[in-house]
Order: structure tokens, then sequence, then C-alpha cells
């Protein structure tokens, strides 16, 4: 086979075989296959998109790069959780202690954060001294002392995913439901999990800007998913303003604490997390009803076994569990800078994406692989959309390295202002899936 042909085929609007997506899958994982020429298929690929077939065969191709997870030594059904990210989406510290208080095995792997979205990992890199890359053994140990473990994936899973991830990364070439699919959903299928429920993000701060494409995205998740025998649902979350009060990490390992303590248990950020974790009961076996799942989420926060699993699975990958409790023991800013409200009105829309950008210039964020957090820094939203807001009245809190200039208009900008309240709308927009 020639890389060549696969190319020209592509760019004409024409279907690749199986075999013709396994050669070039490989080349690009063992470098035998110029990243140019991947890049090249990239690009078409993105611009004339693949059927059903192909997106089956990349799946399968990406995850057979490399191992996958054997996890049949942990009893019960294991469900895992994705999201396709957005600033200030911390569900799975929230939700993954949950499920495993409930008895479902809850196995994740998670990323870091790059440019205006903030990565799993690097929030629980905020813990002091908890390991957040799991050998298999101890990925394992985690998931069978705690019922939850969560770890970045190694290099061993799917590795042509990070190879090709890479190259879309740098060719304007990630917003492809079939290269989205595959990427997602080859770690899936190579992790180990038996049921998976995916929050796909739709909105303004999302990869997926209408409802449309997020069902589109949402329905080819599920159907590669089915076909390889998972079990497999997706809801369809609004992503447009930031989720939650805090955007960093610190800050959003307080929040997810404070959730799972039985705070701020009407917020848009609890209710989301609750509602994944109760369809993560229903595929793990443990309710049969959406109510009686609810339920158990419910009584997992109030009784405290939420949280003590979650301090459980600090201690035992070497964190510092007690930081959960006195968060003066995470990592701290080295000024606060308030920032306050210009005008009377109504907040009609928050521009989460923009925050993420100011958070990200702060240091809680990366502009690219390389660079190094400052795990402390970060900001915390005091308003809410629809909310009412007074001249004066606090409406950001700028957590920051000492000395830093914090520049309030940048702030005030995220802002959208009217003079009526406008007009209610729910976070959750559909669900595809078993």
């Amino acid at each position: 086979m020639r890389m060549y042909d696969l190319i020209y085929t592509k760019k004409l609007g024409g279907a690749l075989s199986q075999e013709q997506i396994a050669f070039w899958v490989k080349g690009a994982a063992d470098g035998s296959i110029a990243d140019e020429q991947s890049a090249s298929l990239l690009m078409a690929i993105c611009w004339r998109g693949m059927t059903t077939e192909e997106t089956l065969a990349l799946t399968l191709a990406m995850r057979d790069s490399g191992i996958r997870m054997d996890l049949s030594a942990v009893p019960g059904i294991k469900v895992d959780k994705h999201s396709t990210g957005g600033v200030g989406d911390k569900t799975t510290l929230i939700l993954g202690p949950i499920v495993a208080a409930c008895g479902v095995p809850c196995p994740m792997f998670s990323g870091r954060g790059l440019g205006h979205t903030g990565g799993t990992i690097d929030k629980f890199a905020a813990i002091p001294g908890l390991k957040v890359e799991l050998t298999d053994a101890e990925f394992i140990r985690s998931l069978r002392e705690t019922r939850f473990a969560n770890s970045a994936p190694t290099g061993d899973i799917a590795p042509a995913d990070k190879k090709l991830y890479a190259l879309r990364d740098v060719t304007a070439t990630v917003e492809s439901i079939p290269l989205i699919t595959a990427s997602i959903m080859s770690k899936k299928l190579a992790g180990g999990a038996d049921a998976l429920v995916l929050d796909v993000k739709c909105g303004a701060t999302a990869f997926m800007k209408t409802l449309d494409d997020a069902r589109t995205l949402a329905r080819s998740m599920v159907d590669v998913g089915t076909a390889h025998g998972m079990q497999i649902r997706a809801l369809i979350t609004r992503m447009d303003a930031p989720l939650g009060w805090a955007i960093g990490n610190a800050l959003e390992v307080m929040e997810s604490v404070e959730i799972l303590r039985g705070e701020h248990a009407e917020s848009e950020l609890a209710q989301m997390s609750f509602r994944l974790a109760a369809e993560m009961l229903i595929m793990g076996g443990a309710a049969r009803t959406l109510p009686e799942a609810q339920a158990k989420v419910q009584a997992s926060i109030q009784d405290g076994s939420a949280l003590e699993t979650l301090r459980r699975f600090v201690a035992l990958n070497g964190g510092d569990a007690t930081a959960l409790d006195d968060f003066r023991r995470l990592p701290q800013p080295g000024q606060t800078v308030e920032v306050r409200a210009d005008r009377d009105g109504y907040i009609s829309a928050i521009d989460g994406r923009a925050l993420g950008l100011l958070a990200m210039d702060l240091g809680a964020g990366r502009r690219d692989r390389h660079d190094i957090l400052d795990l402390g820094v970060g900001i915390r939203v005091q308003v809410a959309v629809g909310q009412k807001v007074a001249k004066g009245d606090p409406l950001f809190q700028v957590l920051t390295k000492a000395n830093q200039i914090v520049k309030p208009e940048l702030y005030l900008s995220t802002l959208v202002w009217t003079q009526e309240p406008p007009a209610p709308t729910s976070w959750l927009l559909d669900a595809i899936g078993c």
C-alpha cells in the first residue's frame, strides 16, 4: 500500500478499507509513515468525513496499537465516564467517589489540560503527594481497594492516538466527528471498562457548538461502543458559562470536596454530577431505575461515604488526604484581587472560553504541552447567569502570583449584561443510548 493512494482516495471523498486504515495507523504509530502524509490524510478526513464502517475500523486500529487493560481481577461491572471537556468541568472528582461508594467499580483514565480547558489529572495533581500516573498494578489495586481508580493513561494504551492527536492539535483538525470518536473510544475500549457514560458538551465553549452536531457526535460514539459490546449512554449537556464557581486546579478540588460534603447541592455542577453518577449506577447494576439511583447518590453524600472514598483513594495513592479537610494544605496563590461590578443589571451570559484563557494566562493552564502549571492560581466566579447585580457587587476573585498585575476590565468583558432577566435554560439537552 502507498499513503499517497489513501490520501488521494479520501481527498476525492472515497472510503478507505479496514486494511488501509490499519496500515496507516500502524505506520503513524511506529514512524514508518511521515508526519506530513498523516497530516494530509487527517485534513482530508476533516473535510470529507468517514463512513460508520471507516470510523469503526479507525477506532479498532487505534485501540489495537497498544495494550488492552485486563480488569477481570476486579469483581463487578466496571463503569467509566468521559466528558468532552469544558471550563470548570470537575465532575470526575465528584462522581467517581460517589459511584465507588455505592458499590460500582469506577476505572478512569484522564487527561491533562491544554489551552482554555482544564484537565482532570492537573486537578488531582493539586492534592499534595497524590500520584497521578499509576502503573497497571497500582491502578488495579486502587480499583480493588477503593472501587475508584484515576490515572493519566500510560504510553502503552492507544499510542497511535497520542501520535495522531499531536498532529491534529497543530493542524487544526481536532474538530472532526470521526476523529474525535476514534480518539475517545479507542482509549475507552482499551481501558477495560464494561460500560461507559458520556457527557457530550454543547455550546459556545464546547467543541460541538450546535445541538445537531452534539447529537451526531454522541450517536457516533454510542454506535462504536455498542458495536464492540460496551454498554454506553450519552448525555448532552450545555456548556456556555463555566461549570461551577472554580476555575483553576486547587480551587476545583475545593469545590468538588464541598459538593461531596453536601454543599452547593442545587448548583448546576452538583446536579449534573449527581445525574451522571446515577446513570453509572444503573449501568453497574446498583440500581434499576433513575429515582432509585438518584436516592443512592444522595445517601452517599449524606452519610459521608462518598467523601470518605475520595480520602481513601488519595491516601492509598500517596496523597495528603488531610488536605481535603484543610484547604490550607493545598497550593495557595500569592495574592487575591477582587473584581466588582461597574453597573447595575442582570447577567445574561458568561464567556467561559474567555475566562478559561484568562486562567491560563494566570498559570492555571498550558499554552503548550511543556508549560509548568501554578496549581494554586485561578478564578473564583461569584456571579451566575440570570443573577441580578448591583454596581459594586463582587463578580470575581482572581487568585494569582504575588505582584502579578490584574486588569479588571478583562474580566468584566467576559459578561453580557441586560436590563431584564434572561429566560432560564436547562443544563440537560438530550440523552442518547441504552
